[in-house]
């Protein structure tokens, strides 16, 4: 299958729509469960005795971040869930928002059903940007590592973002506007989280990222334009892979959105969590 500009301009377009606004996520959700994926009925086999949970990205939803990756994953036999968390101001559409030492513990909460549900010992995480950072923490800080087997982020992030230079213009905003700084730990306490230094991040950092039982995977992008510079999702730590997309596909150009809608990362994820799974490189040509 070749991905072109012209063949995924729609899919793109509901991808960008979802990552920002949250938006069209009732249909998505409605063909979701024919898919096999969100089937509370589903068990696992055993060539994949690990139900498989999606962490969405920063202003994004389950259903509409995970379209095009979850139905290829549960295709493969996997069963797939998802959720969307932390929601705020913006309404249930728009998740991420609330603090990810929030979020973590939803998370953890949605893994223990997920688990309940499928009579499963463990699960396998698979994030997108932020649902790389979180579940990271949620692994470090909330008991995860002993219920989670696998842990794949793509658009990975684990040491915040300048967001191309304009972390200094934020943080200057943030210390000269008064109120600002409350106002946006109410909106979006994931937001502040992001800028380093931060509290956060420095917890999430203190003594390696990973930590020991799950296998930890982590795929980045040199075109990422939200992740700057994209090596902030490079863990480089023993026990840990890194992928760096154009190291295995050289004909990827993705950036940071399309990565959900990327055939060489769902390869990759596949990959991860069977290393039986041999993924093919895709010319992938949408840099967003």
């Amino acid at each position: 299958m070749r991905v072109t500009n012209g063949g995924a301009k729609r899919i793109l377009t509901a991808v960008i729509a979802a990552l920002t606004l949250g938006s069209a996520a009732p249909s998505v959700a409605e063909a979701a469960p024919g898919s096999g994926w969100n089937d509370w009925g589903c068990r696992p086999s055993a060539a994949h005795p690990q139900p498989v949970v999606l962490v969405h990205g920063l202003g994004a939803n389950d259903t509409v971040n995970w379209f095009f990756h979850a139905p290829k994953i549960a295709a493969q036999g996997y069963c797939v869930f998802s959720l969307t968390y932390g929601t705020g101001v913006l309404g249930p559409g728009v998740g991420g928002l609330a603090s990810m030492r929030t979020s973590a513990a939803q998370l953890g909460r949605f893994g223990d059903q997920v688990r309940s549900a499928t009579g499963a010992a463990k699960v396998d995480i698979v994030g997108h940007s932020e649902g790389s950072t979180m579940p990271a923490y949620y692994l470090k800080y909330g008991g995860g590592a002993a219920k989670v087997a696998n842990f794949v982020g793509f658009g990975a992030n684990y040491r915040g973002t300048t967001l191309g230079g304009l972390d200094a213009l934020a943080k200057a905003l943030l210390t000269t506007v008064p109120g600002l700084s409350a106002i946006l730990k109410t909106a979006c306490g994931a937001c502040q989280e992001y800028l380093a230094p931060s509290a956060f991040l420095d917890d999430l950092a203190r003594g390696g990222v990973h930590v020991a039982g799950p296998a930890y995977t982590s795929i980045v992008s040199k075109y990422d334009e939200v992740v700057t510079p994209y090596t902030s999702g490079v863990l480089d730590e023993p026990g840990a892979t890194d992928i760096v997309l154009q190291d295995f596909c050289a004909a990827d150009a993705s950036g940071h959105l399309s990565q959900a809608i990327d055939p060489n990362v769902t390869g990759l994820i596949l990959h991860a969590l069977d290393a039986s799974y041999t993924p093919a490189c895709t010319p992938f040509t949408l840099p967003l």
